[in-house]
């Protein structure tokens, strides 16, 4: 068992991350089914491996993400650990079941109904502390507000700001793959932490200067997430039928993702690795959460975060034109 992994504080906030972070989506049997012993292992590995924060949604197999990392969390002292949580998705009854929910293999009792009014973000997380089995939450996100509708991610984040004044939650911010937007939101004060999905790795850097920037001028943090852009960073050499944002990766982006393997090859860095280390480099993110599901996948991650990066990587990389100079502190 290794020592707990360092507290990074999300903004100006009370609350805090661990650099690398343990993300809940496949516990909710996202895509496949995940037993209850896999997901109790990853998360017990997790433990053991210093990980302290955990962040699911009630999206993620409706509401089974949630209550099996209230279980696992179960047995560990409240104020050693970070939780976070998402709202804008309510969970109710499903009137048109057909057997199985699209995107999770769970039955489909229940459907999802988007609400970021502050009576729904009220009732999605007073759901989400049931399902979780505590009293509180340390961070909550607007989830995937771009795909609800025009307005959504400020109408939650205006209610999740009343939920905080009313110290119900600590810090609040916005989960979501599409970095439009959100700088307008940080520069009024709105986020304290951008959870970003995939627009910010080491195959694109496109949320430098509309998420990245803007957050450090705001003295808000982000999370990265999908760092391995589901699929095309995850292996040493990507393979033919490797994936990208779930779906076959173009023909350009495989091309890419190889020569970064290249270049990673020469200074003895396996890719997944330096996809890993990548989005630490940037003084606005605070860390990184992995989608996990079992504790082999756990202790993967936990060695490659561990991994040895040598400085001569990134400089070889800008000089190649695959990363930003300004990414790695080269401008």
């Amino acid at each position: 068992m290794r020592g707990e992994l360092e507290r990074v504080v999300l903004g100006s906030t009370t609350a805090w991350t661990t650099p690398v972070g343990f993300g809940g989506a496949s516990l909710g049997n996202l895509y496949r089914e995940t037993t209850d012993a896999e997901a109790a292992g990853a998360v017990s590995a997790a433990w053991e491996g210093g990980i302290r924060s955990f962040d699911t949604a009630p999206h993620y197999g409706l509401g089974l993400s949630e209550r099996r990392i209230g279980e696992a969390l179960a047995c560990y002292p409240r104020e050693e650990f970070q939780l976070s949580t998402k709202v804008g998705r309510l969970l109710v009854s499903n009137p048109t079941p057909r057997g199985r929910d699209e995107g999770f293999a769970v039955p489909d009792t229940l459907t999802r109904e988007w609400d970021f009014s502050l009576d729904g973000v009220r009732r999605s997380l007073e759901g989400s502390l049931e399902r979780l089995g505590v009293d509180r939450v340390d961070a909550v996100f607007v989830h995937d507000p771009d795909a609800a509708y025009p307005g959504a991610a400020r109408e939650g984040l205006e209610a999740l700001s009343v939920l905080k004044a009313e110290g119900l939650v600590a810090a609040v911010g916005v989960g979501t793959n599409q970095s439009a937007g959100l700088a307008a939101l940080l520069g009024d004060g709105l986020i304290d932490v951008v959870m970003l999905a995939g627009r910010y790795t080491l195959l694109e850097q496109g949320a430098l200067d509309d998420v990245l920037e803007p957050a450090s001028a705001a003295g808000a943090s982000v999370i990265a997430v999908a760092v391995y852009n589901s699929g095309l960073l995850a292996a040493p050499r990507p393979p033919a039928d490797a994936t990208y944002d779930y779906l076959p990766a173009p023909a350009e982006l495989l091309g890419r993702a190889n020569l970064l393997a290249d270049v990673c090859e020469r200074h003895g860095v396996s890719l997944p690795e330096a996809a890993l280390a990548f989005p630490l480099l940037h003084r606005a993110v605070a860390g990184v959460a992995l989608g996990m599901r079992s504790a082999e996948q756990v202790r993967a991650n936990l060695s490659r975060f561990a991994a040895d990066i040598p400085g001569a990587l990134w400089s070889d990389l800008v000089e190649h034109g695959l990363v930003d100079p300004r990414t790695v502190g080269l401008a």
